[in-house]
């Protein structure tokens, strides 16, 4: 059968009508109502790094046109080195020029899901399910960016009912069909990585979701050397005893690549710490500090940056390791000074807690970790049970080596009550970690009770409990290793050998920790083993190298190895 043009034509526009019909029925910007139901973050960009803003280099494909292709790809620059804030700033720049751009809202949604923290507010969850109400109703998208939009959706979707790893797991098998469905995505594959980390079981010691991210990592990144993801994600990937030394390389680069966000001058530092690499540590650190001061200033925050805390976190656990008493004092006075921090937060509960509490405790000032208390009073404590326990504890193991058995007591009943807490708001993970706690304070409590035998049990109990599990990723390490715990136990027992193999133990997990590198040489000298205390006594001179250590235990190592 012939047709002329006229008649193709015609058919062409029926069979066509409908597709066309209902894409132009979808095309409808969002209103600007509902854009300001958002709440976006907005305004100029703070960057306390170098004067270009460095932040990395990305070329994210996207269909909102070229005139915003190079504030789109800033903005996951941002992302990915968990910049979030800024991130929103300029997706919410570019739903302003382009609100059918549907895409920056699946970029807001991500700004509030930050997938390797604490899980999302409840009003961070709220406006990132708002943005993606927001992008679903815009039809202007390829399918790909539809599978983004869906994939991001699933963990939003019954934020309100369903827990946070389960979406987790959720979002990384959405991940998982875009990473196969578009093999040449590089974003793609990037996002997967992150989302199994962000579903990795903290009990798997296989590293099985760790290691698929890793081997998505390393095959992208020499041919994106720049690519703050691939970088940033190396590092958290390989997070891990016994696979840290594999993220050194990207752990030295990561800052060079993006020197303009302070968490990227910070998250080396992970890997530093792991290997007990303290003088690179401090000076990430102190980039980072002083970096998160900058932005707070810029930002007019009333107070201090959260960042700010969590550098000093890793900055004071790393002078202890050095055993640098007098810079550690100094940050802990000016933790003192601090009041006010914004966002309130999971990290910097725990760097208020954590950071006098590893100082008395690392240098076993037993008066000074019993009379600890909780600053700032007016922080809002019940709402972060866990790091509310890390004082608690360190006073129980304060009162309990006192001999002060009545104090020691009542904060073992109020460790046990957070344990409850925890495990009444379903997170089981803290609940291990406080009853961690509870079997170390009673297995001390014991100790000096006269139960000997017993406490050795509960101690034991609790540092192959705590050897089961990961610390948080947010965390440079446990305020005290329970494995160390069990090593001065033992030395107090005179189980001189036993005690030897409990620091070594600890020194393979976490390399070049002072107690434990003096535990092993003391234990190793009066075990009669002079070659690992000579070994044990020289690597702790090595690492508190400075000239200015006040340690009583590094007088003691030299004396010793003078008389070799």
């Amino acid at each position: 059968m012939k047709y002329s043009f006229n008649n193709v034509a015609r058919l062409f526009y029926f069979f066509s009508l409908p597709v066309l019909v209902s894409c132009n029925s979808g095309n409808k910007a969002p209103s600007k109502e509902a854009i300001s139901e958002v709440n976006l973050k907005r305004g100029e960009i703070i960057s306390c790094g170098a004067t270009d803003k460095q932040f990395g280099s990305v070329d994210f494909e996207m269909s909102c046109g070229e005139k915003i292709k190079k504030d789109f790809n800033l903005a996951v620059e941002l992302l990915h080195s968990f910049e979030y804030d800024e991130s929103e700033k300029v997706f919410a720049k570019i739903i302003d020029e382009n609100p059918e751009c549907a895409m920056a809202y699946w970029g807001v949604a991500m700004c509030n899901f930050h997938a390797l923290w604490t899980p999302p507010t409840e009003a961070e969850l709220a406006k990132g399910n708002k943005a993606i109400e927001i992008a679903n109703t815009i039809s202007k998208k390829t399918a790909r960016e539809s599978d983004y939009i869906n994939a991001i959706a699933i963990f939003y979707k019954d934020w309100n009912s369903i827990d946070h790893h389960t979406r987790c797991v959720k979002y990384e098998k959405a991940m998982e069909k875009i990473y196969n469905n578009y093999p040449n995505d590089k974003e793609a594959a990037i996002f997967y990585a992150l989302a199994l980390d962000a579903s990795a079981n903290p009990n798997d010691k296989s590293y099985v979701n760790q290691k698929k991210a890793a081997s998505i990592l390393t095959a992208l990144n020499p041919a994106e050397p720049d690519h703050p993801g691939i970088i940033h994600y190396i590092i958290h990937t390989y997070d891990y005893p016994g696979l840290a030394e594999l993220a050194l390389p990207a752990a030295k680069k990561y800052a060079a690549v993006a020197p303009s966000s302070a968490h990227a001058l910070h998250m080396p530092s992970h890997i530093f710490t792991r290997l007990g690499l303290w003088d690179e540590c401090i000076q990430s650190n102190l980039a980072s500090v002083a970096s998160a001061k900058c932005y707070a200033e810029q930002a007019g925050i009333k107070g201090h940056w959260d960042e700010e805390l969590h550098g000093l976190d890793y900055l004071v656990y790393a002078y202890l390791q050095k055993g640098e008493n007098r810079l550690a004092k100094e940050s802990l006075n000016y933790l003192d000074t601090i009041n006010e921090v914004y966002p309130v937060n999971f990290k910097v509960a725990y760097a208020f807690a954590a950071i006098p509490s590893r100082f008395f405790l690392e240098n076993k000032n037993w008066n000074g970790a019993a009379n600890i208390q909780i600053h700032p009073s007016n922080f809002p404590w019940k709402k972060f049970p866990w790091q509310e326990s890390i004082v608690h504890f360190a006073r129980l193991l304060g009162a309990a080596h006192l001999g002060n058995m009545k104090e020691a007591g009542i904060e073992l009943s109020i460790l046990k009550q957070l344990r409850d807490t925890l495990a009444q708001q379903k997170d089981s993970y803290k609940t291990q970690q406080v009853s961690i706690q509870v079997k170390a304070g009673e297995a001390w409590i014991q100790f000096y009770g006269g139960s000997k035998t017993e406490a050795l049990t509960l101690m034991k109990l609790a540092a192959d409990s705590e050897d089961s599990t990961e610390k948080h990723p947010v965390t440079p390490g446990e305020v005290l290793p329970a494995r160390e715990l069990l090593a001065d136990m033992l030395l107090e027992s005179k189980q001189y050998e036993n005690a030897l193999q409990s620091y070594e133990a600890v020194l393979k997990k976490s390399p070049n920790r002072f107690n434990s590198l003096y535990g092993a040489g003391f234990a190793a000298e009066k075990s009669g083993n002079k070659e690992k205390a000579i070994y044990f006594y020289k690597q702790l001179l090595a690492i508190a190298n400075t000239g200015n250590i006040e340690r009583p235990e590094i007088g003691y190592a030299k004396k010793f190895l003078a008389m070799k």
